[in-house]
């Protein structure tokens, strides 16, 4: 188990759903780097029922590309179409728009984005 993935599961909280995402948690932020304009194609495995092509340059584009990597991606999918600092530009909103399972497993592992999400909440 890497280190994103152990301080994503605090005690108690480890439910099997929860865990699916911690497990396909990058080791760092740094590992995604994605891109941060132009058009993207997501795979069918990725996006399976909708939209697929997404112009990130399109703000509301941009978070549904992200919203739909964060809870239908692997992590080779992550690393691939997440860019870490555009994450955690756009964290504050987008923690709002994916499930709770995703988001506490992603804010369990990487305090910058925790410490995203407190500053818009205060």
């Amino acid at each position: 188990m890497s280190l994103s993935e152990a301080a994503a599961l605090a005690p108690g909280v480890a439910d099997p759903y929860r865990i699916k995402f911690v497990r396909r948690l990058p080791g760092s932020l740094d590992e995604l780097r994605g891109p941060m304009h132009g058009v993207v194609e997501l795979p069918l495995t990725v996006a399976w029922s909708g939209l697929r092509s997404f112009d990130l340059d399109r703000p509301r584009l941009r978070m549904g590309l992200y919203r739909t990597v964060l809870s239908e991606g692997m992590r080779e999918d992550l690393c691939r179409f997440l860019d870490a600092d555009l994450l955690i530009e756009l964290w504050p909103t987008l923690r709002t728009l994916i499930g709770t399972a995703v988001r506490d497993a992603w804010e369990g592992a990487f305090p910058e984005l925790r410490e995203a999400g407190r500053a818009t909440a205060a």
